[in-house]
């Protein structure tokens, strides 16, 4: 038998799988990778997205595991000497400001170096391509972010418990959420877009541009990344306390991030993790909501959140490098996780009841759009997960539906004839726009 892939059946008590086992299993985060073979989302991935032949391989497991323990190298070095990177980086690139006094800082040198030019493998107009794919829907892209990347990811404790932590998405759930929502704006604005005309801005020449608004939240989210898991290692995180149970947050007898149990907060592996989540899983539900994505839109759209999580400090070799291989690794990462739906229950509350703590109580319409967006979940990632997360059940849930044939007709005529595809992009920013209320009140940039 292939010593490098493991599956369910594969696995017996000789001593030499235990000790493959062990070795993918040292966190307590890690479970046995066929613990969750029911989990409806993994089911559907296995039937209708992996080869027939699909196998976890153990070197997977064992880069994933590795990547539990390291963060961001280049930015911790500098949170660790008390540096603020942020603003002086883009001071740096932007002004060429040649006289700073961390100009000499290994660490900043290399950050200057990253962010300061496009890396060699990265194809501007793969990346326009893919992006104006993405921005083409707005409220599918809205919807999906809320109700299946974000819903997703809070059954997972290792990406929840960081959150819970610092009050992300539960306290300040709107901001929070118009926050990320803002940040795969700015990363998909393409200069078919114009957004940045509206703003009395030069608009921008190509996606992700030195300097672009996708730039400089990547930087900004880095350094915010950087600063939550130096205050989570040194035991500042207070958030959780009456929210989760002490003992299910696991941590060392001195209150401080237990790293043995969940490795290092935000590292390699959940950072990977979260970029398929803006990227696979938002490009699968378009699919499935109707949208007509190419191979080479589904290229593009990976193309450019490669770049957008590359700047955010991942570890490019990493990355998964195709359609394929991201279904692999999100299968295989899914497969091994503890999952624990009461960690998550705060914040999928918190992002549930929204509409109508901005509608009022007993709005009516506002009771409707909760309905749809856990319909939205509950058809798109399962009804186990949507259980767990205490999601209600609806009977109009696969009215979502309805949008498939609504959807597919208008990207049909889209794409032969140039009339409705100019009133449908009009429609299109039209409401982008409206859906950008908050931002267009709280952020400079949308203002």
């Amino acid at each position: 038998m292939d010593q490098n892939n493991i599956t369910p059946k594969s696995i017996d008590p000789d001593h030499q799988h235990h000790q493959s086992i062990d070795a993918y299993q040292r966190h307590g985060r890690t479970t046995a990778i066929d613990d969750h073979s029911d989990l409806q989302v993994l089911k559907r991935i296995k039937r209708y997205l992996l080869p027939k032949d699909f196998v976890i391989s153990q070197e997977l497991l064992n880069e994933m595991v590795a990547g539990y323990d390291i963060g961001d190298p280049l930015a911790d070095a500098l949170a660790a000497e008390g540096v603020r990177f942020a603003k002086p980086l883009q001071q740096i690139i932007i002004n060429n400001d040649s006289n700073h006094n961390l100009k000499n800082t290994p660490s900043f040198c290399a950050l200057t170096e990253q962010f300061g030019s496009h890396p060699d493998w990265f194809d501007p107009k793969l990346a326009q391509i893919g992006a104006v794919a993405y921005r083409r829907y707005p409220l599918m892209l809205i919807w999906l972010l809320r109700n299946v990347a974000l819903m997703a990811g809070y059954s997972i404790p290792a990406l929840s418990l960081p959150l819970i932590q610092t009050g992300a998405l539960m306290h300040d759930a709107l901001p929070r959420l118009m926050r990320t929502y803002a940040y795969i704006l700015a990363v998909s604005e393409h200069p078919q877009s114009n957004m940045s005309t509206r703003h009395g801005r030069k608009p921008i020449e190509q996606v992700l541009a030195i300097g672009s608004e996708g730039w400089r939240q990547s930087i900004k989210v880095r350094q915010i990344h950087t600063l939550v898991r130096q205050n989570l290692l040194n035991g500042k995180g207070n958030a959780a306390k009456d929210v989760v149970a002490e003992a299910d947050q696991h941590h060392n007898p001195d209150g401080s991030w237990n790293t043995a149990y969940w490795g290092v907060p935000i590292n390699q592996t959940d950072m990977i993790a979260t970029h398929l989540q803006f990227s696979l899983l938002i490009m699968r539900g378009l699919r499935l909501l109707g949208a007509r994505i190419s191979k080479e839109e589904a290229e593009g759209i990976l193309h450019l959140w490669n770049l957008a999580s590359y700047w955010m400090g991942v570890d490019l070799q990493r990355l998964p490098k195709n359609e394929a291989a991201c279904w692999e690794w999100l299968y295989t990462y899914l497969s091994t996780q503890q999952l624990d739906f009461k960690m998550g229950q705060p914040l999928a509350k918190a992002l549930h009841d929204l509409p109508r703590q901005l509608m009022g109580e007993d709005n009516r319409r506002g009771r409707f759009v909760e309905m749809v967006n856990a319909s939205v979940t509950r058809t798109l990632v399962g009804d186990d997960i949507g259980d767990g997360l205490d999601l209600p059940k609806s009977k109009i849930r696969f009215g979502v539906l309805s949008s498939v044939p609504i959807l597919f007709a208008l990207d049909t005529a889209r794409q032969h004839n140039q009339s409705i595809d100019k009133k449908l992009e009009a429609f299109r920013a039209k409401r982008q726009d409206n859906m950008n209320w908050w931002l267009k009140k709280n952020d400079d940039y949308y203002k």
